[in-house]
């Protein structure tokens, strides 16, 4: 049975040893490369690696390595696959967590304008004509 979030940190808080708590907790812990859970993602939603790539703007030898997970994109790049893949902004969310990168938070101007592409289902070619009237640097 999967644990929620909240559950498992309420718990990590609360352990006196780790070792007991990992023995508990391991397979509740997140063990997929960042190119496994992007696959899973697209297989999911029926999508084609071909047109992802197309849509994210990223160049299609950097996509497919990406995919293959010879590179671990930076959290602009996996924006624009993300974008590319047309995720909703919770999925975007979650994609970033599970990259070890921060969400997008509505305080900060580069995340609110991708957040606004997001929610308003724009391109990335949209969202970094957006960036670059505000200043701001363009998605991978």
């Amino acid at each position: 049975m999967k644990k929620d979030t909240s559950e498992m940190l309420k718990e990590l808080e609360q352990c006196e040893e780790f070792h007991a708590f990992h023995q508990t907790n391991e397979s509740q812990l997140v063990d997929r490369s960042i190119a496994d859970y992007v696959n899973e993602l697209i297989a999911a939603k029926g999508l084609k690696k071909a047109e992802v790539i197309r849509r994210s703007g990223l160049s299609e030898p950097y996509g497919y390595q990406i995919f293959s997970g010879y590179r671990v994109p930076e959290r602009p790049k996996l924006l624009s696959l993300a974008i590319g893949m047309q995720l909703d902004l919770h999925e975007v969310q979650t994609l970033l967590k599970h990259a070890g990168y921060a969400a997008l938070y509505a305080k900060n101007e580069f995340d609110c304008v991708v957040i606004f592409g997001i929610c308003k289902k724009l391109s990335v070619l949209d969202i970094n004509a957006l960036l670059y009237e505000y200043g701001l640097n363009v998605l991978g």
